[in-house]
């Protein structure tokens, strides 16, 4: 199937031969200035935030991001992009959500997901693998009988704000016929509830491959995939948060502001702390399952280096260089 080629590398800005840090970097600062709780146009920061999450789970990636570089000479080609011929035969290349199915008929239908947070591009080309529940092609004998709709995958892109406190999103769903053209449109309202985790399915009843005979249509599953956010990263139910601290922060110990999904915390650093150790706050992670409880936040210490001195500056340094007793190596 044709479909119009995104490119990742300038939605981050960056150039095709960007390290993972320097992708890494673009996408937290981008996320951050078109994140909608922050941006003054939300509608727009939110179809914009929607594009740069796109891109940074390809070149975020480093297997993804090696499917996405062997597009080759066909990466600059827009409307009407087609992959490179054996692409789709590359082990661990696609996984299409954009699939075809053969009904008890005989006619085949494809599908296509709409308000699930990803483009038709990364559909076809990066979705994971899996495959339709019951949607084998039946053959001739049972085609006169009753038989229950397949079911249908897709994958829908959930936000860590959606896991901690839930959301209804409205999704649709077009199903195109190969062989007339026609095409039908469904719009449907899907609970994402909270404590949802990655990888898991969304069932949303009825909404699946018309049944034949009178029998009953089959179900849809949505796959959850959550979003990279610009400033926690996930761990189950945990959260993590990178925090920098200047020198005598680490050396003398300090209360510091910690942002939080809902807030911030005051956090007590104690004196002596090496660069790369976490402090627990508890109870600020995200709602593990239906059970009411919460993950941990973890704060992953830092410290930062002054990138210029003034003299008076320069001079307490040297003098702390010629009194301390600590030696580094």
């Amino acid at each position: 199937m044709a479909v119009e080629f995104k490119d990742y590398y300038t939605t981050l800005g960056v150039a095709r031969g960007a390290s993972e840090d320097e992708i890494k970097k673009a996408f937290r600062k981008l996320a951050r200035q078109y994140h909608p709780d922050v941006a003054k146009d939300k509608k727009t920061a939110e179809e914009k935030f929607k594009e740069i999450n796109e891109a940074y789970e390809v070149l975020g990636n480093p297997e993804n991001r090696k499917k996405y570089d062997t597009l080759g000479a066909n990466w600059k080609q827009g409307a009407g992009f087609q992959p490179p011929p054996g692409w789709q035969q590359q082990p661990g290349a696609g996984g299409r959500r954009t699939r075809r199915t053969q009904t008890p008929s005989g006619e085949e239908y494809e599908f296509h997901f709409g308000g699930t947070g990803f483009s038709d591009f990364f559909e076809q080309f990066f979705g994971r693998q899996g495959g339709f529940p019951g949607s084998e092609t039946p053959d001739d004998s049972a085609r006169s009988f009753a038989q229950r709709g397949s079911d249908v995958e897709g994958e829908i892109s959930v936000s860590i704000d959606e896991v901690l406190n839930g959301s209804i999103r409205s999704v649709s769903f077009q199903r195109t016929n190969s062989r007339n053209g026609e095409t039908e449109t469904h719009r449907f309202k899907v609970r994402i509830p909270a404590g949802v985790q990655d990888g898991q399915l969304i069932r949303v009843a009825g909404k699946g491959e018309t049944g034949m005979g009178g029998a009953s249509a089959g179900d849809l599953y949505l796959r959850v995939r959550l979003a990279a956010h610009p400033e926690f990263q996930v761990q189950g139910s945990d959260l993590v948060v990178d925090l920098d601290l200047a020198p005598w922060e680490a050396v003398l110990g300090a209360t510091v502001t910690v942002k939080t999904l809902e807030g911030s915390v005051n956090v007590r650093i104690p004196p002596g702390t090496n660069p790369g150790q976490q402090l627990r706050v508890r109870g600020h992670g995200l709602p593990r399952g239906q059970s009411g409880e919460r993950g941990d936040l973890f704060v992953k210490l830092g410290v930062r280096l002054p990138d210029s001195l003034s003299p008076a500056e320069k001079e307490l340094w040297e003098k702390l260089a010629q009194t301390s007793s600590f030696r580094a190596r």
